[in-house]
Protein backbone atom coordinates (compact mmCIF):
# COMPACT_ATOMS: atom_id res chain seq x y z
CA UNK A 1 0.00 0.00 0.00
CA UNK A 2 1.36 3.01 -0.76
CA UNK A 3 1.89 4.51 2.85
CA UNK A 4 5.19 4.43 5.30
CA UNK A 5 4.66 4.30 9.07
CA UNK A 6 6.94 7.13 10.18
CA UNK A 7 6.89 8.09 14.07
CA UNK A 8 4.05 5.87 14.89
CA UNK A 9 2.31 7.19 12.16
CA UNK A 10 1.09 6.87 8.65
CA UNK A 11 2.63 9.27 5.96
CA UNK A 12 0.23 8.71 2.93
CA UNK A 13 1.72 9.35 -0.52
CA UNK A 14 -0.78 10.55 -2.89
CA UNK A 15 -0.91 10.70 -6.96
CA UNK A 16 0.41 13.59 -9.12
CA UNK A 17 -2.16 16.55 -8.80
CA UNK A 18 -3.91 15.32 -5.52
CA UNK A 19 -1.81 16.24 -2.78
CA UNK A 20 -3.60 14.41 0.06
CA UNK A 21 -6.60 16.60 -1.20
CA UNK A 22 -10.10 15.50 0.02
CA UNK A 23 -12.47 14.26 -2.39
CA UNK A 24 -13.94 11.25 -4.40
CA UNK A 25 -11.11 11.65 -6.76
CA UNK A 26 -8.42 11.59 -4.23
CA UNK A 27 -6.77 7.58 -3.86
CA UNK A 28 -7.61 5.73 -0.33
CA UNK A 29 -4.78 5.83 1.17
CA UNK A 30 -4.23 9.79 0.59
CA UNK A 31 -4.84 11.79 3.74
CA UNK A 32 -8.21 13.70 3.93
CA UNK A 33 -8.90 13.37 7.28
CA UNK A 34 -8.46 16.47 9.50
CA UNK A 35 -5.16 14.82 11.59
CA UNK A 36 -3.31 12.04 10.74
CA UNK A 37 -4.05 9.15 12.39
CA UNK A 38 -1.41 6.89 14.08
CA UNK A 39 -1.10 3.32 12.89
CA UNK A 40 -1.36 2.45 16.58
CA UNK A 41 -4.68 4.53 16.88
CA UNK A 42 -6.30 3.04 13.93
CA UNK A 43 -5.72 -0.45 15.29
CA UNK A 44 -7.41 -0.20 18.70
CA UNK A 45 -10.75 1.73 16.70
CA UNK A 46 -10.37 -1.21 13.61
CA UNK A 47 -10.32 -4.07 16.56
CA UNK A 48 -13.37 -2.33 18.98
CA UNK A 49 -15.32 -1.87 15.31
CA UNK A 50 -13.94 -5.80 13.99
CA UNK A 51 -15.66 -6.54 17.95
CA UNK A 52 -18.55 -4.66 17.68
CA UNK A 53 -22.20 -6.51 16.85
CA UNK A 54 -24.60 -3.42 17.08
CA UNK A 55 -22.76 -2.71 13.78
CA UNK A 56 -24.79 -5.29 12.21
CA UNK A 57 -28.51 -4.70 11.15
CA UNK A 58 -29.03 -7.88 13.50
CA UNK A 59 -27.38 -6.23 16.41
CA UNK A 60 -25.87 -9.73 16.73
CA UNK A 61 -23.19 -10.36 14.19
CA UNK A 62 -20.02 -9.00 14.73
CA UNK A 63 -16.96 -9.26 12.27
CA UNK A 64 -15.66 -11.70 15.01
CA UNK A 65 -18.65 -13.81 15.31
CA UNK A 66 -18.01 -15.57 12.00
CA UNK A 67 -14.16 -15.11 12.44
CA UNK A 68 -13.03 -16.08 16.00
CA UNK A 69 -10.02 -14.93 17.41
CA UNK A 70 -9.93 -18.39 19.33
CA UNK A 71 -9.85 -20.17 15.89
CA UNK A 72 -7.35 -18.17 13.77
CA UNK A 73 -9.95 -16.05 13.18
CA UNK A 74 -11.98 -18.27 10.90
CA UNK A 75 -15.28 -19.89 11.94
CA UNK A 76 -16.09 -20.42 15.34
CA UNK A 77 -17.98 -23.93 15.01
CA UNK A 78 -17.67 -27.07 12.68
CA UNK A 79 -21.05 -25.92 10.62
CA UNK A 80 -20.67 -25.52 7.55
CA UNK A 81 -21.49 -21.83 7.06
CA UNK A 82 -21.82 -18.70 9.75
CA UNK A 83 -25.80 -17.43 10.26
CA UNK A 84 -26.02 -13.30 9.66
CA UNK A 85 -28.80 -11.06 7.51
CA UNK A 86 -31.09 -8.92 9.09
CA UNK A 87 -32.11 -11.13 11.64
CA UNK A 88 -29.30 -13.14 11.89
CA UNK A 89 -30.47 -16.50 11.39
CA UNK A 90 -29.89 -16.48 7.53
CA UNK A 91 -27.41 -19.01 6.40
CA UNK A 92 -24.39 -17.75 3.90
CA UNK A 93 -23.29 -19.58 1.22
CA UNK A 94 -19.72 -20.06 1.47
CA UNK A 95 -17.29 -21.46 4.60
CA UNK A 96 -15.62 -18.71 6.48
CA UNK A 97 -12.22 -18.08 5.65
CA UNK A 98 -9.45 -17.49 7.95
CA UNK A 99 -8.61 -13.76 7.94
CA UNK A 100 -4.73 -14.66 9.56
CA UNK A 101 -1.48 -14.62 7.31
CA UNK A 102 -3.73 -12.98 4.19
CA UNK A 103 -1.39 -9.69 4.09
CA UNK A 104 0.56 -11.01 1.10
CA UNK A 105 -2.07 -11.70 -0.81
CA UNK A 106 -1.91 -9.45 -4.27
CA UNK A 107 -4.60 -7.82 -5.85
CA UNK A 108 -6.15 -10.05 -8.52
CA UNK A 109 -4.72 -10.91 -11.95
CA UNK A 110 -5.93 -12.96 -14.30
CA UNK A 111 -2.37 -13.49 -15.50
CA UNK A 112 0.13 -14.23 -12.81
CA UNK A 113 4.07 -14.17 -12.84
CA UNK A 114 5.87 -15.62 -9.95
CA UNK A 115 8.68 -13.64 -9.30
CA UNK A 116 10.64 -16.64 -8.00
CA UNK A 117 11.22 -19.70 -10.52
CA UNK A 118 10.26 -19.40 -13.73
CA UNK A 119 8.85 -15.83 -14.46
CA UNK A 120 8.25 -16.11 -17.97
CA UNK A 121 5.22 -18.76 -17.29
CA UNK A 122 1.70 -17.38 -16.81
CA UNK A 123 0.37 -19.14 -13.96
CA UNK A 124 -3.39 -17.55 -14.89
CA UNK A 125 -5.73 -16.24 -12.08
CA UNK A 126 -4.53 -15.68 -8.71
CA UNK A 127 -4.57 -13.25 -6.05
CA UNK A 128 -7.59 -11.17 -4.90
CA UNK A 129 -9.48 -11.29 -1.34
CA UNK A 130 -12.48 -13.71 -0.87
CA UNK A 131 -12.65 -16.49 -2.12
CA UNK A 132 -13.50 -15.90 -5.51
CA UNK A 133 -10.62 -12.50 -5.30
CA UNK A 134 -13.49 -9.63 -5.93
CA UNK A 135 -12.10 -7.84 -3.03
CA UNK A 136 -8.36 -5.97 -4.24
CA UNK A 137 -7.61 -5.21 -0.61
CA UNK A 138 -8.46 -5.21 2.60
CA UNK A 139 -10.42 -2.37 3.00
CA UNK A 140 -12.14 -3.61 -0.08
CA UNK A 141 -12.84 -6.85 1.91
CA UNK A 142 -13.86 -5.41 4.76
CA UNK A 143 -16.59 -3.60 3.12
CA UNK A 144 -18.31 -6.92 1.65
CA UNK A 145 -19.60 -7.71 5.11
CA UNK A 146 -21.15 -4.75 6.43
CA UNK A 147 -23.68 -5.33 3.71
CA UNK A 148 -23.67 -8.93 2.65
CA UNK A 149 -27.44 -9.70 3.24
CA UNK A 150 -25.80 -12.63 4.36
CA UNK A 151 -23.84 -11.24 6.87
CA UNK A 152 -24.21 -7.68 8.90
CA UNK A 153 -26.80 -6.66 6.36
CA UNK A 154 -26.58 -3.26 6.72
CA UNK A 155 -29.00 -1.04 3.59
CA UNK A 156 -26.16 1.77 3.29
CA UNK A 157 -23.18 3.16 4.44
CA UNK A 158 -25.29 6.04 6.21
CA UNK A 159 -26.57 3.00 8.32
CA UNK A 160 -22.93 2.10 9.04
CA UNK A 161 -22.02 5.82 10.37
CA UNK A 162 -24.81 6.52 12.34
CA UNK A 163 -24.00 3.37 14.20
CA UNK A 164 -20.07 3.87 14.54
CA UNK A 165 -21.55 7.67 16.08
CA UNK A 166 -23.23 6.08 18.61
CA UNK A 167 -20.72 3.75 19.71
CA UNK A 168 -18.98 3.84 23.24
CA UNK A 169 -15.87 4.36 20.83
CA UNK A 170 -17.06 7.24 19.06
CA UNK A 171 -14.61 9.83 21.00
CA UNK A 172 -12.12 7.41 20.81
CA UNK A 173 -12.77 7.51 16.71
CA UNK A 174 -12.90 11.19 16.86
CA UNK A 175 -9.99 11.60 18.52
CA UNK A 176 -8.06 9.28 15.82
CA UNK A 177 -9.89 10.83 12.79
CA UNK A 178 -10.64 14.51 13.91
CA UNK A 179 -13.41 16.20 15.38
CA UNK A 180 -15.13 16.59 12.19
CA UNK A 181 -14.71 12.91 10.73
CA UNK A 182 -18.76 12.35 11.49
CA UNK A 183 -19.59 15.74 9.49
CA UNK A 184 -18.83 14.06 6.22
CA UNK A 185 -20.63 10.36 5.75
CA UNK A 186 -17.89 9.37 2.79
CA UNK A 187 -14.88 10.21 4.68
CA UNK A 188 -16.07 8.24 8.14
CA UNK A 189 -16.57 5.46 6.08
CA UNK A 190 -13.86 5.20 4.75
CA UNK A 191 -12.32 5.87 8.30
CA UNK A 192 -14.22 3.05 9.14
CA UNK A 193 -12.28 0.50 6.27
CA UNK A 194 -8.98 2.43 6.83
CA UNK A 195 -8.95 0.87 10.89
CA UNK A 196 -10.51 -2.60 10.45
CA UNK A 197 -7.53 -2.93 7.51
CA UNK A 198 -4.86 -1.91 10.13
CA UNK A 199 -6.34 -4.16 13.02
CA UNK A 200 -6.39 -7.26 10.19
CA UNK A 201 -2.55 -5.80 9.26
CA UNK A 202 -1.41 -5.93 12.93
CA UNK A 203 1.50 -8.58 13.24
CA UNK A 204 0.93 -9.81 16.59
CA UNK A 205 -3.01 -11.21 15.80
CA UNK A 206 -3.14 -12.03 12.18
CA UNK A 207 0.48 -12.88 11.31
CA UNK A 208 2.91 -13.68 14.33
CA UNK A 209 4.43 -16.45 12.32
CA UNK A 210 4.56 -17.76 15.81
CA UNK A 211 3.76 -21.73 15.11
CA UNK A 212 6.53 -24.40 15.81
CA UNK A 213 7.22 -24.79 12.25
CA UNK A 214 8.20 -21.31 11.76
CA UNK A 215 10.63 -21.65 15.50
CA UNK A 216 12.21 -24.90 13.34
CA UNK A 217 13.05 -22.45 10.27
CA UNK A 218 14.60 -20.07 12.45
CA UNK A 219 16.66 -22.85 14.11
CA UNK A 220 15.19 -22.23 17.35
CA UNK A 221 13.69 -25.47 17.43
CA UNK A 222 13.76 -29.48 16.21
CA UNK A 223 10.97 -31.19 14.45
CA UNK A 224 10.41 -34.99 15.34
CA UNK A 225 11.34 -37.88 13.02
CA UNK A 226 7.42 -37.96 12.34
CA UNK A 227 6.91 -34.59 11.61
CA UNK A 228 10.00 -34.22 9.27
CA UNK A 229 8.58 -37.62 7.42
CA UNK A 230 5.17 -35.55 7.40
CA UNK A 231 7.23 -32.40 5.65
CA UNK A 232 8.68 -34.66 3.33
CA UNK A 233 5.38 -36.33 2.01
CA UNK A 234 3.65 -32.86 2.35
CA UNK A 235 6.53 -31.67 -0.22
CA UNK A 236 7.22 -34.70 -2.48
CA UNK A 237 4.91 -35.09 -5.62
CA UNK A 238 5.03 -38.41 -5.75
CA UNK A 239 2.89 -38.87 -2.36
CA UNK A 240 1.41 -35.24 -0.72
CA UNK A 241 2.17 -32.61 -3.41
CA UNK A 242 0.62 -30.50 -1.11
CA UNK A 243 3.41 -28.30 -1.55
CA UNK A 244 2.44 -27.70 -5.32
CA UNK A 245 -0.24 -25.02 -4.29
CA UNK A 246 0.29 -24.62 -0.51
CA UNK A 247 4.62 -23.79 -0.91
CA UNK A 248 6.42 -25.08 2.30
CA UNK A 249 10.08 -23.52 1.98
CA UNK A 250 10.91 -20.19 2.63
CA UNK A 251 10.96 -17.15 -0.66
CA UNK A 252 13.45 -14.52 -0.58
CA UNK A 253 14.08 -14.70 3.32
CA UNK A 254 10.64 -14.57 3.83
CA UNK A 255 8.26 -17.38 6.00
CA UNK A 256 6.04 -19.09 3.61
CA UNK A 257 2.27 -18.63 3.44
CA UNK A 258 1.21 -22.10 2.55
CA UNK A 259 -0.86 -20.81 -1.00
CA UNK A 260 0.84 -19.79 -4.08
CA UNK A 261 -2.30 -17.49 -4.19
CA UNK A 262 -3.84 -19.18 -7.13
CA UNK A 263 -7.16 -20.84 -8.05
CA UNK A 264 -8.31 -24.20 -8.41
CA UNK A 265 -10.73 -26.61 -9.69
CA UNK A 266 -10.81 -29.43 -7.24
CA UNK A 267 -14.23 -31.05 -8.07
CA UNK A 268 -15.43 -31.68 -4.90
CA UNK A 269 -19.35 -32.88 -4.27
CA UNK A 270 -21.95 -30.74 -4.15
CA UNK A 271 -22.98 -30.13 0.07
CA UNK A 272 -25.77 -30.51 1.01
CA UNK A 273 -25.57 -29.20 4.30
CA UNK A 274 -25.87 -26.30 2.57
CA UNK A 275 -29.21 -24.50 2.40
CA UNK A 276 -28.65 -22.85 -1.18
CA UNK A 277 -27.81 -26.33 -2.50
CA UNK A 278 -31.44 -27.41 -1.56
CA UNK A 279 -32.27 -25.66 -5.06
CA UNK A 280 -30.83 -27.87 -7.25
CA UNK A 281 -30.87 -25.05 -10.07
CA UNK A 282 -27.95 -23.20 -7.59
CA UNK A 283 -24.54 -23.56 -8.15
CA UNK A 284 -21.31 -21.66 -6.70
CA UNK A 285 -18.85 -21.55 -9.36
CA UNK A 286 -16.21 -19.26 -7.40
CA UNK A 287 -14.85 -17.01 -10.08
CA UNK A 288 -17.73 -16.85 -12.69
CA UNK A 289 -20.19 -16.42 -9.92
CA UNK A 290 -22.42 -15.98 -8.35
CA UNK A 291 -21.27 -13.78 -5.64
CA UNK A 292 -18.49 -12.05 -8.59
CA UNK A 293 -20.21 -10.42 -11.34
CA UNK A 294 -17.28 -9.33 -13.97
CA UNK A 295 -16.56 -12.62 -14.81
CA UNK A 296 -19.52 -14.31 -15.29
CA UNK A 297 -18.85 -15.05 -19.16
CA UNK A 298 -15.42 -16.34 -18.57
CA UNK A 299 -16.50 -20.37 -18.75
CA UNK A 300 -13.25 -21.60 -18.44
CA UNK A 301 -13.13 -19.95 -14.62
CA UNK A 302 -16.23 -21.58 -13.72
CA UNK A 303 -15.33 -23.89 -10.97
CA UNK A 304 -11.95 -22.08 -9.97
CA UNK A 305 -11.94 -21.12 -5.98
CA UNK A 306 -8.74 -19.17 -4.67
CA UNK A 307 -6.33 -21.78 -2.65
CA UNK A 308 -6.24 -20.74 1.51
CA UNK A 309 -3.28 -21.05 2.95
CA UNK A 310 -2.82 -23.93 5.40
CA UNK A 311 -1.36 -22.38 8.24
CA UNK A 312 -4.07 -23.35 11.43
CA UNK A 313 -5.36 -25.77 9.19
CA UNK A 314 -5.44 -27.72 12.44
CA UNK A 315 -6.75 -24.52 14.49
CA UNK A 316 -9.79 -23.09 12.27
CA UNK A 317 -12.49 -25.36 12.53
CA UNK A 318 -12.43 -24.50 8.78
CA UNK A 319 -9.86 -27.56 8.20
CA UNK A 320 -9.25 -29.69 11.18
CA UNK A 321 -6.03 -32.17 11.04
CA UNK A 322 -8.50 -35.30 10.92
CA UNK A 323 -10.99 -33.74 8.20
CA UNK A 324 -7.88 -32.80 6.00
CA UNK A 325 -6.96 -36.02 5.73
CA UNK A 326 -10.58 -37.77 5.21
CA UNK A 327 -10.83 -35.35 2.30
CA UNK A 328 -7.65 -36.31 1.04
CA UNK A 329 -8.68 -40.27 1.00
CA UNK A 330 -11.58 -39.19 -1.24
CA UNK A 331 -10.98 -39.78 -4.75
CA UNK A 332 -13.21 -36.71 -5.38
CA UNK A 333 -10.82 -34.27 -3.51
CA UNK A 334 -8.42 -32.31 -4.36
CA UNK A 335 -5.03 -34.81 -3.05
CA UNK A 336 -5.73 -38.11 -5.09
CA UNK A 337 -3.27 -40.44 -3.70
CA UNK A 338 -2.79 -44.22 -2.87
CA UNK A 339 -1.18 -43.22 0.42
CA UNK A 340 -0.46 -45.21 3.47
CA UNK A 341 -2.43 -44.46 6.60
CA UNK A 342 1.45 -43.96 8.65
CA UNK A 343 1.88 -40.80 5.65
CA UNK A 344 -1.80 -39.52 6.93
CA UNK A 345 -0.66 -39.57 10.26
CA UNK A 346 2.51 -38.06 9.76
CA UNK A 347 1.54 -35.28 7.27
CA UNK A 348 -1.18 -34.35 10.15
CA UNK A 349 1.53 -34.24 12.68
CA UNK A 350 3.32 -31.86 10.33
CA UNK A 351 0.10 -29.58 9.57
CA UNK A 352 -0.03 -29.37 13.23
CA UNK A 353 3.75 -27.93 13.69
CA UNK A 354 2.33 -25.29 11.05
CA UNK A 355 -1.11 -24.44 12.82
CA UNK A 356 0.25 -24.57 16.85
CA UNK A 357 1.10 -20.85 18.38
CA UNK A 358 3.72 -20.41 21.02
CA UNK A 359 1.88 -17.00 21.89
CA UNK A 360 -1.85 -16.36 22.66
CA UNK A 361 -3.07 -13.95 20.38
CA UNK A 362 -3.33 -9.98 21.35
CA UNK A 363 -6.96 -9.58 21.30
CA UNK A 364 -7.69 -12.62 23.87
Amino acid sequence: MPALVVGGSLIWTAAAGVRGAAGADAPFYANTFEKVPSAAAMTDIGRALFFDASLSASGKTACATCHDPRRAFGPPDDSPVQRGGRDGRRPGVRAVPSLMYTQNIPPFTEHYFDDEGDDSADQGPAGGRTWDGRAQSAHDQARLPLFSPFEMANASMKAVVAKVRRARYAAQFRGTFGDKVFDDEELAFKAVLMALETFQESPAEFYPYSSKYDAWLRHETSLSGDELRGLAAFNDPAKGNCARCHPSGMRQGAFPQFTDFGYAAVGAPRNLALSANADRRYFDLGLCGPLRTDLADRKEYCGLFRTPSLRNVCVSSLGRCGALLRRARDPAAEMVSAWEERSHAEIRRFARTVSRQRRILGSL
